[in-house]
């Protein structure tokens, strides 16, 4: 995992400094930013997806970005 991984590289032989702790921390900001960039978009983008899983909705692009199907029509166009 990506954590055990980021606290493989935490010394071993000794406690661990402020300065080993900020480098493990600087490489996880980034990563951390860009999920919370990634979890806002989604939530702010729910509010028009009622979770009927149909994938048709033409404003369902979240959930389903090249849905060839939102052509002919909102819901389960298949059944």
């Amino acid at each position: 995992s990506r954590i055990r991984d980021a606290l493989a590289t935490l010394p071993t032989d000794r406690v661990p400094t402020s300065k080993d702790w900020a480098r493990l921390s600087a490489g996880w900001r980034d990563d951390l930013d860009q999920r919370i960039v990634h979890l806002q978009r989604l939530r702010d983008n729910l509010t028009g997806c009622i979770g009927c899983g149909c994938l048709s909705l033409k404003v369902c692009a979240l959930a389903n970005p090249g849905d060839v199907l939102a052509d002919n029509g909102p819901g389960a166009v298949r059944l």
